[in-house]
């Protein structure tokens, strides 16, 4: 099945999940679509809330998901005309979405989506200077 009809399927599912409500229908249905292991890494980093909304003093929202070696950047939905729906700066997605085209969606990618729905993003609020440090601890030859 191709990658766009699968990620189609997961936007269903996804829209049958209200805030603070995961159905079990649900989270079955997921199961289908994903290996066990990579649906319960995502919902384990749910509830250790590590699906982070960051909201820079303008507004815009940016997502980082705290893996167990890092800390990963998930751009869960891009524009349409993107030959990939979502995007993750973790090696697996690297590996198993770009290159291997075994997964359409990491572990991050799939909790942010998951965690939306639910409403538990954890949102901290940056200031200038979060920002700027943010920045720096990302490029630091700067």
């Amino acid at each position: 099945m191709a990658p766009l009809t699968i990620y189609n399927i997961l936007q269903a599912i996804l829209e049958t999940i209200e805030p603070g409500n995961l159905p079990d229908e649900a989270v079955e249905k997921l199961g289908v679509l994903f290996s066990e292991q990579l649906l319960l890494a995502a919902l384990d980093l749910i509830d250790r809330d590590c699906v982070v909304d960051y909201i820079s003093p303008w507004g815009r929202s940016h997502t980082c998901v705290l893996g167990m070696t890092g800390s990963y950047t998930v751009f869960p939905s891009l524009h349409r005309s993107c030959s990939i729906p979502s995007f993750c700066t973790c090696p697996a997605f690297a590996y198993t979405v770009l290159i291997s085209h075994s997964q359409i969606v990491c572990k991050h990618v799939l909790a942010t989506l998951i965690a939306q729905r639910l409403s538990k993003c954890v949102v901290r609020e940056m200031s200038q200077g979060d920002f700027v440090s943010i920045l720096a601890r990302q490029n630091p030859e700067v």
